[in-house]
């Protein structure tokens, strides 16, 4: 892929990738532990590492070959977000009221800077990161990222940066041939940072499948919804899986982009604290396997993110997921741009486990 845009700034989040890597983003930096305090959150701030661990486990990565994420620099930032933002983020009493974890407040900023942002800053730019491997390889996951409640002048729901509308942009701006992008954003919550953001752009498309009645309930967000999808509590597996592939199909028929950011949050997961919905283990890696296959059978090259779930079971299943698309022939080092659509069946591999869970944002 080429770059382009002579004006854009210096960034080392688009440096060149051994073609001997997986497009799977991922840094050990994800991991958020500072004296218990994460334990707070309903969140799983481990969640990262024990999906890698699942994976190296199964053997389908080593650390060789895994894309080594970089922290996206305030340069990078400054490209989505407003400089009264980020000069914001140096009061712990704000970055304790995003995260939600109310004892940050009582932390001198430079251990907030370290043990909190310099991990959500690192996961952002493995989307950034991850959005031109895409690009240049068909498909790409970042491990983490997802951050959908961010928008460019305010942060909320645990996300601190506006991950998704950044990877988009820098897509814009740095790759030739991006000139429109389909969010398909599957997390419980409504994606209402990204959905502000681009809420005049009409270079951005975004479908939006989420619990009506949860947080954020973001009225003015939801102006910028192409296709919204408004689920009610305790939504099961076949009611869920059935519009996610009308809807995802009828998406893609409707524009097609060149770039699609697939937000696979896994806080639909049944028994989920605050997704309230009732998807089975299965049902999460089918609902994958349905978006991956719609993009691979249009070539249009897709990223995902894993974005909320608050369940400890939450990595086991991503990693299932992501061996599921694997085995289904959607991922992998065959699974390239230039593969040609697949037509594999629509079956779901029997081999997945199905003890797994996702956390939620």
């Amino acid at each position: 892929m080429q770059q382009a845009s002579a004006g854009s700034h210096q960034t080392e989040l688009y440096a060149e990738v051994p073609a001997t890597c997986l497009p799977i983003v991922y840094s050990p930096e994800y991991n958020i532990t500072f004296m218990g305090l994460e334990k707070l959150h309903p969140f799983d701030a481990g969640k990262w590492g024990k999906v890698i661990r699942f994976l190296k486990e199964e053997q389908f990565i080593t650390d060789e070959i895994i894309v080594l994420a970089r922290e996206a620099s305030e340069a990078d930032l400054l490209v989505v977000h407003t400089a009264r933002y980020l000069n914001r983020l140096k009061w712990s009493l704000v970055v304790a009221t995003i995260t939600e974890i109310p004892p940050v407040l009582f932390l001198p900023n430079f251990l907030v800077q370290r043990k909190v942002l310099k991990p959500l800053r690192t996961q952002t730019g493995g989307t950034i990161m991850a959005g031109k491997l895409a690009m240049d390889r068909g498909w790409a996951i970042n491990v983490g990222g997802g951050f959908h409640h961010c928008s460019s002048d305010k942060g909320g729901g645990f996300c601190a940066y506006a991950d998704i509308t950044l990877a988009i942009k820098f897509l814009f701006e740095r790759v030739e041939g991006v000139a429109r992008a389909t969010i398909i954003d599957l997390d419980a919550h409504q994606g209402n940072g990204h959905e502000r953001d681009f809420l005049e752009d009409r270079r951005v498309y975004i479908m939006d499948v989420y619990n009506r009645h949860i947080y954020p309930g973001d009225g003015y967000a939801k102006r910028a919804i192409k296709r919204k999808v408004e689920l009610d509590w305790g939504t099961e597996d076949m009611e869920y899986l059935q519009k996610v592939e009308l809807h995802s199909e009828g998406a893609l028929n409707e524009v097609r982009p060149d770039i699609i950011i697939y937000n696979a949050g896994t806080d639909i997961l049944d028994g989920d604290p605050l997704g309230g919905l009732a998807i089975s283990p299965q049902g999460i890696i089918k609902r994958d396997e349905i978006i991956f296959r719609a993009a691979r059978r249009r070539g249009i090259p897709i990223l995902m993110v894993t974005s909320g779930g608050y369940q400890k079971k939450t990595a086991r299943i991503i990693a299932d997921s992501i061996l599921n698309l694997h085995r289904q022939g959607l991922i992998g080092e065959e699974a390239t741009e230039g593969a040609g659509p697949s037509h594999v069946p629509l079956m779901m591999s029997k081999s997945i486990s199905s003890g797994a869970t996702f956390s939620a944002i």
